[in-house]
């Protein structure tokens, strides 16, 4: 009898597993499926990992790439891209602009760790995924990661360049908008001589767009600017198994710097600190 009822509490556990993993990702441009612990989408990147080729930002050694923002980029734009694209209508003036697209996402994804909403350690949405939920909803939920990948989605729809950036220690993942001139933020960055790039916290309720947090100041921090590239995957195996098996991934902090510096080459112009 005791064994039933262990058999009974593990197929109600993965039963609830498949119904959050089916709720979160109804949209039909979304298959996922599983291989061994990890979750992958159509393109054959894993959602439930940040590192290596397949990984959503191919976090190497050498560097990383946000793989996973470019689902929604080129010719796979779509909701993300199209709500930038409405902003850059609405809002002619390019500082108003950047801040409506940044407030949108700041008051309209609640912050939720993967563990909490998925059941893995990590678990990353792209950035249409996200804005269908929010569109369907009213509001959506994610971590860092996935506010800075819809937000530079956004941006770029918009009409501006954009990059994510991560944090080594602490790791946090934050999107960058170039937008030269503008004067409310507390600090300005450079970017590979280029200097002009404010930051876009969306993870606290009460940030203010440009606010650069003072913890990173002094953090080792990478940068990509993203712009339309090639998925070099195909389809999903027909015979995949579905996403119901819990797994983690390693964080995305490493021991070696990656090839975009923003800590270093990001020289940091402070205009004014937070009061």
């Amino acid at each position: 009898m005791r064994k039933l009822e262990i058999v009974l509490i593990v197929c109600i556990v993965v039963l609830v597993e498949v119904m959050a993993i089916s709720l979160c990702f109804a949209d039909p441009s979304s298959n996922f499926y599983r291989e061994d612990h990890s979750v992958f989408d159509d393109w054959e990147i894993c959602r439930t990992g940040a590192q290596g080729e397949d990984g959503f930002f191919q976090l190497t050694e050498e560097g990383f790439r946000p793989v996973i923002a470019f689902e929604s980029l080129g010719e796979y734009t779509d909701t993300a891209y199209s709500l930038g694209e409405e902003f850059a209508e609405k809002y002619p003036d390019t500082y108003q602009r950047a801040e409506q697209i940044f407030y949108f996402v700041r008051d309209r994804v609640q912050y939720l760790p993967d563990t909490d909403q998925f059941g893995f350690s990590e678990f990353a949405q792209n950035a249409d995924e996200l804005a269908n939920t929010i569109q369907e909803q009213g509001f959506g939920s994610g971590d860092c990661e996935d506010s800075a990948v819809l937000l530079a989605v956004m941006y770029k729809g918009a009409g501006y360049r954009s990059a994510i950036v991560l944090s080594l220690d602490p790791g946090h993942a934050a999107a960058i908008v170039y937008l030269p001139g503008y004067e409310k933020a507390n600090v300005v960055l450079s970017l590979n001589g280029e200097t002009g790039w404010i930051w876009a916290e969306a993870t606290g309720k009460n940030n203010p767009f440009g606010w650069f947090p003072e913890q990173f100041v002094r953090a080792n921090l990478a940068a990509y600017e993203i712009s339309a590239e090639p998925i070099p995957f195909g389809e999903p195996p027909s015979e995949a198994e579905p996403a119901v098996t819990k797994g983690g991934v390693n964080t995305l902090m490493m021991s070696s710097p990656f090839f975009i510096v923003v800590g270093a080459m990001l020289i940091l112009s402070l205009l004014r600190r937070r009061s």
